[in-house]
């Protein structure tokens, strides 16, 4: 076992392990790329086979040339940050998780999470992931630990540069608000502000939490996850349609993670009736292939 998988990685040092960013002079490589395009805006189109059916599979063969590896997540020689780039770079689209805390001693902080999504509705749930353990954790971690309030703010286009600027390593005691020029509205549920740049924000309050252990040490923290129960929302009058339960995607303008230190935009999207069983089990197709 190398010293890389027994060793955690240090908290402000973690992005040259991890090497997110590949391009050795990102400048440059993003002055040769075209401009953001403003002019593109949420687009329907149809699925990728509107005609198929039932039984028939992929839409496209092409999987068949390629076979799938096997990669065992501690496995001999292999790095946890491996792990790491892996699942971010597999799991995506992530929602994005922009918290808001305040310390117990009053300092605010403002900070964007990937590890991020909803996971009920009736009350609704919440589940946010921060590295490192409850005896180093983020300052977002602590202060959810230490006061169990925050807010929660969907990224929009508009804001998501300084948006990014909130995941610099800053150490603790920053003010993530002054240096993104976001600003702070005054929540009513929670002490926490929410941004008032965002187009949705969720107030919020701790549920439970659970700290993770390396599997390959069980002494060594690895993780946080905190489970918080949304307590209050707001939103943008022109976002929300009249009944107050459907956002407008092509307003809402929700930006995305990928892997390594690419983003997302929204911009198209297809619809599908889900299947209704009780009416497709009548259909021949369906009884020849469950005969």
């Amino acid at each position: 076992m190398t010293n890389q998988q027994t060793e955690e990685p240090k908290r402000f040092g973690l992005e040259s392990q991890i090497k997110r960013n590949p391009h050795p002079d990102f400048g440059k490589v993003e002055n040769s790329r075209p401009p953001f395009d403003f002019d593109r805006v949420w687009n329907y189109t149809q699925i990728p086979d509107k005609d198929w059916k039932v039984g028939s599979g992929a839409n496209d063969p092409s999987w068949k040339q390629h076979k799938k590896l096997t990669i065992d997540p501690y496995g001999e020689g292999r790095n946890p940050v491996d792990n790491y780039k892996t699942l971010i770079s597999a799991v995506v689209p992530r929602p994005i998780g922009f918290v808001s805390t305040i310390s117990k001693d009053g300092v605010r902080n403002l900070a964007p999470f990937s590890y991020f999504t909803v996971v009920n509705h009736d009350p609704p749930i919440f589940t946010l992931g921060f590295s490192g353990g409850k005896g180093n954790p983020k300052d977002t971690a602590r202060n959810i630990l230490d006061t169990e309030e925050l807010t929660i703010n969907i990224i929009s286009e508009w804001f998501v540069e300084a948006a990014n600027y909130c995941s610099t390593n800053a150490p603790p005691g920053v003010d993530e608000w002054k240096l993104s020029g976001l600003t702070p509205v005054e929540s009513e549920k929670v002490k926490p502000p929410h941004v008032a740049e965002s187009a949705f924000s969720i107030e919020a309050k701790l549920v439970t939490s659970h700290e993770w252990k390396s599997k390959s040490d069980p002494n060594r923290a690895t993780g946080v996850l905190a489970i918080v129960e949304g307590v209050n929302f707001h939103v943008r009058e022109d976002v929300i349609n009249k009944e107050l339960n459907n956002l407008d995607i092509a307003k809402l303008k929700p930006v995305s993670r990928l892997g390594g230190i690419t983003y997302a935009r929204t911009v198209d999207g297809y619809e599908r009736l889900r299947p209704d069983f009780d009416k497709e089990s009548d259909t021949e197709e369906v009884k020849e292939l469950l005969e």
